[in-house]
C-alpha cells in the first residue's frame, strides 16, 4: 500500500503509539496515508477507537512476528 510518511512506535505502550498517530496526522494533507509500525497489542483496539472517534480512515491492520502495522488515511 502507498503511504506519505511512516511513524515507528515499536517499543512504545499506550498511549503513546496513540498520541504520535495524532501528532504525525496533524502534519499531514488530507487523504494521505500514515503507516504506523507498534510492538504494543493493545495498540489494534486504540486504533480502530482512534479512527471512530476522529474521522480518519483506518484503511488495514495487521499482525506480523509481534509487530502490528497499520495504514491510517487522514480525514
Amino acid at each position: 500500500m502507498d503511504f506519505q510518511r511512516e511513524l515507528d512506535a515499536r517499543g512504545l505502550s499506550c498511549p503513546l503509539p496513540i498520541l504520535r498517530t495524532k501528532k504525525s496526522l496533524a502534519d499531514m494533507a488530507s487523504g494521505d496515508v500514515l503507516k504506523v509500525v507498534s510492538t504494543d497489542s493493545g495498540s489494534v483496539k486504540d486504533m480502530q477507537a482512534f479512527a471512530n472517534q476522529t474521522g480518519n480512515e483506518l484503511l488495514s491492520q495487521s499482525e506480523a512476528g509481534g509487530e502490528y502495522i497499520f495504514f491510517m488515511k487522514k480525514k
